[in-house]
């Protein structure tokens, strides 16, 4: 137990989100602290949303216990206001709480909180809607939209579901409108970053910063099959931009992408979008914990 009081937080719970057994020991250990903490288990992304707008002048911190989609439900209630967001990572891939170096330690957690050190960070909107990590079409899309459907989590099961989706993959017709150019071909995938990784440490964007005022694009060409494990080897190295099946963009422009392809991903979460998909970005537009692991700087 840690002798300092913590500071004004509530931890928003999802109880669907997790992985055994860090699921397991998280939610005993905030069981356990409860005199101590704030905790709020929400069954849906409607019940997170009024919590915290009725508890938004009752704290500081909003601590999103979950995967990447708990972290985003919780953020997109935080964008734009002087409210502090924090993660409790107990998802899948946790691919935000990965790159700003939240780890599943109530304690350590508790310590970042008191320190009150945060990072101002960018945000994409896509169609309206908020993106934190990244984002696109082709299979990294179709493998979410699979896995939302599939009956367990973790690495394993998302790898099956990434394979499977691999094998039957065919290019989507995409046409990327950016400000200083129009891009028109077939691709395996378009991905959209503001960070560097999906999860679980599989950097398809090497050289995003959430915190720069650029949006990176990836676009991945259709390549041999055979060379897919080389391509999941770079991914995993952080060197897939090197490819010569990968194109890398910077844009710091809003830009539009137009496909008959309507399954989209946001940080994993499954999407559908008709017509033309509008991209920007919101520059310092929501607040993150610092923690002592995180990369980034001011």
């Amino acid at each position: 137990m840690d002798s300092k009081p913590v500071k004004r937080s509530l931890f928003i719970l999802n109880p669907a989100a997790g992985i055994m057994p860090v699921k397991l020991i998280l939610t005993a250990e905030l069981r356990r602290r409860r005199n101590e903490l704030a905790t709020f288990k929400s069954l849906s992304i409607d019940e997170s949303g009024t919590r915290i707008r009725t508890a938004f002048d009752d704290y500081d911190f909003f601590v999103a216990a979950g995967g990447d989609g708990t972290v985003r439900t919780v953020a997109s209630q935080l964008v734009g206001t002087d409210k502090v967001l924090g993660v409790l990572p107990m998802g899948s891939g946790n691919g935000f709480a990965r790159e700003f170096g939240f780890k599943p330690n109530i304690p350590s957690l508790l310590r970042d909180i008191n320190k009150s050190e945060t990072l101002p960070i960018d945000v994409i909107v896509i169609n309206g809607l908020l993106c934190l990590n990244v984002a696109g079409i082709g299979l990294d899309s179709y493998v979410a939209h699979s896995f939302d459907k599939f009956g367990t989590r973790g690495f394993w099961s998302y790898a099956y579901v990434t394979f499977r989706n691999f094998i039957k993959l065919k290019p989507v017709h995409v046409k990327l409108n950016l400000d200083e150019e129009t891009i028109e071909e077939d691709l395996y995938a378009l991905t959209i970053a503001n960070t560097r990784q999906f999860g679980n440490n599989a950097y398809i964007a090497p050289g995003a910063k959430p915190n720069d005022g650029i949006v990176d694009i990836v676009l991945i060409r259709p390549f041999p099959k055979i060379k897919g494990l080389l391509l999941i080897l770079r991914l995993f190295r952080g060197t897939i931009n090197k490819s010569r099946y990968v194109r890398y963009i910077k844009t710091d422009k809003p830009f539009s992408i137009q496909t008959e392809e309507r399954r989209f991903h946001i940080d994993g979460e499954p999407v559908v979008f008709e017509g033309e998909v509008k991209v920007s970005l919101k520059r310092d537009a929501l607040s993150v914990l610092r923690t002592m692991k995180n990369r980034f700087v001011s």
